[in-house]
């Protein structure tokens, strides 16, 4: 079920967030069950992907460990707690969310498993399915929580999520390379030559920080922070949410550190909490623009 994937999930809470209202008109235990059920949803479209992947996946120096192609965990077993996911989230998204946030959830499980099925062995395209998971990870925040979304920050999420696929696919070809299994477990990655991967992770890394630059520069926030009135009349209006460009940018190049130096970057989600000073940096961000935002 992959718990530690759990944190992508977080991006439920961007639009309550920065919107400036997650305490103000937004419903915190509706937005908190929904990004619980979200998770459990995540974790049943794993299960279905890893019982197809099962034979692929024991090729793979790393996932060979996971429990079904282990066969620790049988086949039959996994599709039925999956399918009691299912059930139980949908279930649970009309009773205590609200009906587009269901329907939220059914674009994403379609959606993932057309990426289990057939998206996954289309180059770009199978990276492109990962963005748009993310986005739909945003939406369904929004949805549950019934605020709007700014157009800077999805496309931010855009560029983020690209830089993350991009890089999954270059630390796992230096792996499986390493490895000589003949990119079996990814028919892919046979299709990526390196220098395009190298080209999409520089351009998705400039694009995030360029999204994200100019959402911070058309972001307002409160009028009354008290550091405002010792600033000078040139400063009068400042932008105070570029005060954390420098740790995005900080924190992009970190992950590109990690994917050419260390070229440990197969696991997004390892990497964020393994990586001390990505994982630094990523929590001083947060709460530096928690703190400007509210």
């Amino acid at each position: 079920m992959r718990p530690r994937q759990w944190t992508k999930n977080a991006s439920l809470f961007a639009a309550a967030i920065f919107s400036g209202a997650l305490f103000d008109g937004v419903d915190i235990y509706r937005l908190a069950i929904a990004a619980v059920l979200f998770s459990l949803l995540s974790s049943a479209t794993y299960l279905i992907n890893d019982v197809k992947d099962a034979e692929r996946d024991a090729l793979h120096p790393i996932k060979k460990n996971r429990p079904i192609p282990s066969g620790r965990l049988s086949k039959g077993f996994a599709l039925s707690v999956a399918l009691a996911l299912v059930v139980f989230v949908l279930l649970m998204s009309v009773v205590f969310v609200n009906i587009p946030f269901f329907a939220i959830c059914i674009i994403y499980l379609l959606l993932q498993i057309s990426y289990s099925i057939y998206l996954r062995n289309i180059i770009i395209v199978d990276a492109l399915t990962v963005a748009v998971g993310f986005i739909v990870r945003v939406f369904a925040g929004g949805f549950a929580a019934d605020v709007s979304i700014s157009s800077w920050i999805i496309l931010s999420t855009i560029g983020l999520s690209l830089l993350l696929a991009f890089g999954k696919r270059r630390s796992e070809r230096t792996i499986l390379g390493s490895q000589d299994i003949a990119f079996k477990t990814r028919a892919t990655l046979k299709s990526y030559p390196d220098s395009l991967l190298d080209s999409m992770i520089s351009m998705s890394a400039s694009y995030t920080m360029i999204a994200y630059s100019i959402f911070c520069f058309q972001t307002g926030v409160r009028s009354d922070i008290f550091l405002n009135r010792y600033l000078p009349t040139t400063l009068s209006s400042p932008k105070w949410l570029m005060i954390t460009i420098p740790l995005v940018i900080y924190g992009v190049a970190r992950y590109l550190y990690v994917i050419y130096e260390k070229r440990d970057a197969e696991s997004p989600e390892r990497v964020l909490m393994s990586d001390i000073p990505l994982l630094v940096s990523v929590l001083m961000w947060g709460i530096l623009a928690f703190a400007i935002i509210y």
